[in-house]
């Protein structure tokens, strides 16, 4: 079962994309490069708790 992952910028602390992951695949947090627009930049963003 899928479930809804929200990720939040390592540097503003805003969330600003949504995915979609497998928790009893992959139980531990994803950190991903992503363009965040309020810093005008690519910056790491990880995984939210819920």
């Amino acid at each position: 079962m899928r479930e809804i992952i929200q990720f939040q910028c390592g540097e503003c602390k805003r969330v600003n994309y949504g995915s979609t992951k497998d928790k009893k695949q992959k139980p531990e947090r994803i950190e991903l490069k992503k363009y965040c627009r309020f810093c005008r930049k690519h910056t790491a963003h990880k995984e939210m708790k819920k």
